[in-house]
């Protein structure tokens, strides 16, 4: 079993845009406009921007391009928020509630221009997704949902009952399923890979395997103290979402870091992976701790889950995917004994609210807090933040330079086995 992103190994097969050209090793003495503290959608996307516009952009990345969870999520591009269309409208109001669903639609039809703009070859496909019911009475509540959804929102999901659910999911665990045909998949490592070639073909520039330790203010504007030396800019931006450190304190305090891990299995003959997911959907279950899983280009099941909180590593790499092996038996007894090829674990951030944040802390810009539904959000976000980085007049519903921190939290998670218990509870009692 390799303990890597099933992705890194399919992210060069095929693809014209494998890798990135000449990523710096050292950041240089020089001065520019922006440092952009990490290389993910968020930053990427930010830097794709702001050199568009004609600024001297720097991006320093302690790892590799995508190192985060970037690379390391499942791949789903999914409609909506983290918060389910009746708590958004519970706190916000339907005209608000609205007006923030909107805008993650609004981030999806972005990705796709983007993709084809600028050919990222990242097997992006509008397949639709699955939302499971783990419950009869959470089967009821899609039910309350898809009308909620026409109503407030003019979005349109269809309901399978469970008698019919195998028409679509090749389980009898759930009681039945709603089909949402706007969400997408795509191959994340390729894409991120796509988007980095697309920033330095605009003029930005990549530092990889330099972390960012400290950033300071002076008269002149910022000086970031890097692994390599520093640098100055006139503006700077943390986008580092679930892997912020104390080089940004104030960004730690708001963020909690969750871990989600993933396995995929070896590959299955083609009827074998045609009767888990018919139509190749996208997936995920109705439970507070839930499961997600999708099939890869070459029929592999992908299958993730929180199976630990704890930040990834060997050791709980390797229990996580013996937890997941044993979910993903119950929901598809047939993979009974199947070989797990890849597992490995990445960190998902989350808000206090539960919604994206972006704008400006302490003078330094930040976007990031996706709650599991980055992959388009954080492209949008990160191109928002990037145009008013370079001074345009930017409104956007979710801009927040307040973003309250979390109570009794400085970035070390220590409350988290407490919240797991409550929710693994709620999701025993159903």
């Amino acid at each position: 079993m390799k303990e890597f992103p099933y992705w890194l190994d399919q992210s060069s097969v095929d693809s014209p845009q494998s890798s990135v050209d000449s990523p710096q090793s050292s950041v240089g003495s020089r001065r520019h406009d922006v440092v952009i503290v990490g290389a993910g959608y968020t930053g990427l996307s930010a830097a794709r921007t702001l050199a568009r516009a004609g600024a001297d952009v720097l991006v320093v990345e302690r790892e590799d391009v995508g190192s985060g969870a970037s690379a390391r999520n499942a791949g789903q591009v999914l409609t909506g928020l983290k918060l389910d269309p009746a708590t958004l409208v519970r706190q916000y109001g339907a005209r608000r509630a609205r007006q923030l669903f909107d805008v993650a639609d609004r981030a999806i039809a972005g990705l796709e221009r983007l993709i084809g703009d600028e050919g990222i070859e990242c097997q992006y496909e509008r397949v639709g997704h699955i939302q499971a019911a783990a419950t009869a009475s959470h089967f009821k509540e899609l039910r309350t949902q898809q009308a909620l959804l026409e109503r407030v929102f003019d979005h349109r999901v269809e309901l399978v009952s469970r008698a019919d659910q195998r028409t679509e999911l090749g389980s009898d665990l759930y009681h039945g399923l709603s089909i949402d045909e706007r969400s997408g998949a795509l191959n994340p490592a390729r894409y991120v890979l796509g988007l980095a070639a697309a920033a330095t073909r605009a003029g930005a520039r990549l530092a990889t395997g330099v972390a960012a330790l400290q950033v300071s203010r002076d008269a002149r504007g910022w000086t970031v103290s890097t692994s390599s030396g520093k640098v100055d800019a006139r503006e700077v931006l943390f986008a580092t979402n679930g892997y912020t450190d104390r080089a940004a304190p104030f960004l730690q305090r708001r963020y909690l870091p969750i871990g989600s891990y993933i396995v995929v299995t070896a590959p299955l003959p083609a009827d074998a992976a045609a009767s888990l997911l018919p139509r190749r959907r996208t997936a995920f279950d109705s439970k507070h701790f839930l499961h997600y899983f999708r099939l890869t280009a070459d029929r592999r099941l992908l299958f993730g889950g929180r199976a630990e909180f704890s930040r990834p590593s060997a050791g709980t790499t390797r229990r996580a995917a013996e937890i997941l092996r044993r979910d993903m038996e119950r929901v598809f007894p047939q993979l009974s004994g199947i070989a797990i090829d890849y597992a490995w674990g990445g960190l998902v951030a989350f808000t206090r609210d539960q919604l994206p944040h972006a704008g400006k802390l302490e003078g330094v810009f930040y976007a990031g807090g996706y709650c599991g539904h980055g992959i388009a959000m954080a492209t949008s976000l990160g191109e928002a933040i990037g145009r008013r980085i370079a001074g345009e007049p930017v409104e956007h519903p979710f801009f927040d330079d307040r973003f309250p921190a979390i109570p009794m939290y400085s970035g070390n998670p220590w409350f988290l086995p407490v919240v797991g218990a409550y929710y693994r509870l709620r999701d025993f009692l159903g």
